[in-house]
């Protein structure tokens, strides 16, 4: 927790996808203020249609016990949309971005929850 899932129709090579997964996890930790020894990213391929277009497309989940807000998120998918266009070539005009605030006790881990 927090945990970035990435679905994008564009591929790319294995060196991109671990920069890519590497850059957005440091992201997400930094910007939310969680270590990032519990930041998990996930990234899969989709077939995505964008404003009634087949092309390069991304959706991306992202879902944290707190640390999200106005300003964090307003952060967080402007680096989201400046990593997917420098490593994948989508545009920021074809990138969704949602965020979940998950309540401690909804989030398990390790035999447990977090709270």
């Amino acid at each position: 927790m927090p945990l970035l899932r990435l679905e994008m129709s564009t591929a790319v090579s294995e060196e991109d996808r671990a920069k890519m997964l590497k850059q957005l996890s440091r992201l997400v930790a930094e910007t939310i203020g969680k270590p990032e020894q519990y930041v998990m990213v996930t990234v899969s391929h989709s077939d995505l249609l964008m404003s009634g277009q087949l092309g390069k497309a991304a959706f991306v989940d992202l879902r944290s016990i707190g640390g999200l807000s106005g300003e964090v998120n307003r952060k967080l998918t402007a680096g989201i949309c400046q990593i997917l266009d420098d490593v994948a070539g989508i545009p920021a005009n074809a990138v969704y971005v949602t965020f979940m605030d998950v309540r401690a006790s909804h989030w398990g881990w390790n035999r447990a929850t977090f709270g």
